[in-house]
C-alpha cells in the first residue's frame, strides 16, 4: 500500500470518527472499491453505519462483494429495500450470487425477491451450484453468438449486451442447442466484411471445465494454459457461462489460505475477515481441535522413553543428541509433505504415480540421511570426548558415533518417506491432504525417531 493511500485512508478514518459526511465523500468517493471495504471492516459498528448513509447505494453496490460473509447480511440490511434493488441490480451475476450464498434463507429468498425476473432466473441457476465449483464461480455475462450469423449479425447482437457482457476478450460461438462450438476475437468480427459467416471465423477450443468440477481446478487450468477466460459448461457441452482471471485469482488465493491454515493445525472455515477483526473466541475455535488432539498423540513420546528408560540411563550421553534425531526427522518429513502436497495441489499428481513418489523420495531421503550421518557421526565420535564426556565401561566413542549415524541416517529416510506417503493416503481416504499430513507428520516422526534411535542404540552399544 503506497504512502499516498495510507494517508488518505488515515484521514478518512478521522472524518467517519467525527461524523464528517462532506470529508468522508471527498475522501472516499474515488477510492478502490476493495479499500474502501478494508475502511468499512475496520470501523466500528456506528462508523459502518454512518459511511453507508455517506456514500450510499450506488457507492456500495462495489464495496459489499468485497465485504467478509459476516457483515454482509448485516450490511444489505442498512439500507431501504429500493436501495437493495439497486445494489443487487447493479451487480455482475457472480458478485451477486457470492452476496446471497452469504445471507440466511430467509434473507436470501427476500432479496430475490426485489430482482427481475430475468435476473432472478440466472441468479437461481447458479445458485444451484455449490460455491466451491466452477458453476458456482462462472458469470452468465458473456459475449456469446450463434455460428449461423454473419459478422454484421454477431456486432449487432453484442452492441445490445455491451453493457451488461462482463468482457469481450473472447467471445464465444454456439449452436441452436447452445452447445459450445468455438469461439472467437472481437478484432476478427471488426475486420471482416459485415457478410463473412461467423462459421467461417471459428477457432477451436482448447480448454472448458464443467459446472460441477473444483473451483482450484478452474483456477489451476487458467493459471497453467495462460488465459483471460475459462469456458464453463455442462455434461452435454452446452455454455452456461465462463471463469475469468480475476476470478481464478481470487480462487487461488483462497485456496493458498486454506492451505497454510490446514497446515498449522487450523480447523475449521477459512475467515473473510482481517486478523485483528477475527475475534478471539473464533481463533480459539479454529485453533483448539488439533491442539488437543496433538497433545495426546505426544504423550507416546513419553511412552518410548519410558520403555527405553534403561538404555538412556546406561548411555546418559544419548539424551545430547536425541533432539537432533527427531528434529531431523520432522525437518525432512515436513520437506517431503510440503513438495508433495504442492505437487497434488497444481495437479500434477495422479493416485497411480504413488509407487514412483515413494521410490523418489526414498532415494532421495537415503541421500540427505547419508549427508546427515556422515558429518553428525563424525562429530559424536570426536566432539563428547573434547568437552570431556564419559561412556559407560565396554563402549566407545566409535561405537557411539556409529551408533548415532545409523540412526540418524535410519530416521531421516523414513521420515522422509512417511512425509511422502502421508498426504497421498489422506487424499486415498477422501481427506484434504493438508488438514491430516502437516499437523501430524512432526508427532508422528518424533515417536519413530525415538523408537529407531534407542532400538539402533541398545542393538550396538549392548545396553
Amino acid at each position: 500500500m503506497s504512502e499516498e493511500l495510507s494517508e488518505i485512508l488515515e484521514k478518512a478514518e478521522q472524518a467517519i470518527a467525527k461524523r464528517d459526511h462532506s470529508r468522508v465523500r471527498d475522501l472516499c468517493w474515488d477510492l478502490h472499491h476493495a479499500d474502501l471495504a478494508e475502511l468499512f471492516e475496520d470501523a466500528d459498528q456506528e462508523g459502518r453505519t454512518f459511511l453507508t448513509e455517506a456514500l450510499g447505494a450506488e457507492k456500495f453496490s462495489e464495496v459489499l462483494a468485497e465485504l467478509p460473509d459476516t457483515l454482509v447480511e448485516e450490511t444489505l440490511n442498512s439500507f431501504a429495500p429500493e436501495e437493495q434493488r439497486e445494489i443487487l441490480d447493479s451487480l455482475p451475476d457472480d458478485d451477486r450470487v457470492d452476496i446471497l450464498q452469504d445471507v440466511s434463507d430467509s434473507k436470501r429468498r427476500d432479496f430475490l425477491e426485489l430482482l427481475d425476473e430475468d435476473k432472478q432466473e440466472d441468479t437461481r441457476t447458479l445458485l444451484r451450484y455449490d460455491e466451491e465449483t466452477a458453476g458456482g464461480r462462472m458469470t452468465t455475462h458473456i459475449g456469446k453468438i450463434r455460428e449461423h450469423m454473419t459478422v454484421k449479425d454477431a456486432i449487432e447482437h453484442l452492441r445490445g449486451d455491451l453493457e451488461s457482457t462482463m468482457t469481450l476478450a473472447r467471445i464465444f460461438v454456439v449452436n441452436d442447442e447452445d452447445k459450445l462450438v468455438g469461439k472467437i476475437r472481437l478484432r476478427d468480427l471488426a475486420f471482416n466484411a459485415w457478410d463473412v459467416s461467423v462459421q467461417s471465423l471459428v477457432q477451436d477450443i482448447d480448454h472448458s471445465i464443467l459446472a460441477t468440477a473444483d473451483q482450484e481446478e478452474a483456477a489451476q487450468m487458467i493459471s497453467r494454459y495462460d488465459m483471460l477466460i475459462l469456458p464453463v459448461v455442462d455434461e452435454s457441452n452446452r455454455l452456461l457461462g465462463v471463469i475469468t482471471a480475476d476470478d481464478a485469482f481470487e480462487i487461488l488465493e483462497e485456496e493458498s489460505t486454506e492451505d497454510i491454515e490446514k497446515g498449522a493445525g487450523i480447523a475449521g472455515d477459512q475467515s473473510e475477515q482481517t486478523y485483528l477483526n477475527t475475534s478471539v473466541a473464533s481463533h480459539f475455535r479454529r485453533r483448539c481441535g488439533w491442539l488437543v488432539i496433538l497433545a495426546f498423540l505426544a504423550i507416546l513420546s513419553g511412552f518410548v522413553m519410558m520403555r527405553f528408560e534403561h538404555t538412556l540411563t546406561e548411555v546418559y550421553l544419548l539424551s545430547l543428541f536425541l533432539p537432533m534425531v527427531v528434529a531431523a526427522g520432522g525437518n525432512t518429513g515436513g520437506q517431503a509433505s510440503t513438495m508433495v502436497i504442492r505437487a497434488m495441489a497444481l495437479g500434477e499428481l495422479d493416485p497411480e504415480d504413488t509407487t514412483k513418489v515413494a521410490w523418489k523420495e526414498f532415494r532421495l531421503g537415503l541421500l540427505l540421511g547419508s549427508l546427515l550421518a556422515v558429518l553428525i557421526g563424525f562429530f559424536a565420535v570426536f566432539a563428547p570426548p573434547a568437552l570431556q564426556f564419559t561412556l559407560p565401561n565396554g563402549t566407545n566413542f566409535t561405537q557411539f558415533g556409529f551408533t548415532v549415524a545409523i540412526a540418524l541416517g535410519a530416521q531421516v529416510a523414513t521420515s522422509t518417506l512417511i512425509g511422502a506417503l502421508l498426504p497421498i493416503g489422506a487424499r486415498a481416504i477422501k481427506m484434504d491432504p493438508a488438514v491430516i499430513a502437516a499437523p501430524a507428520i512432526t508427532t508422528i516422526v518424533d515417536v519413530s525417531g525415538m523408537v529407531i534411535y534407542f532400538t539402533v542404540a541398545r542393538s550396538i552399544l549392548g545396553v
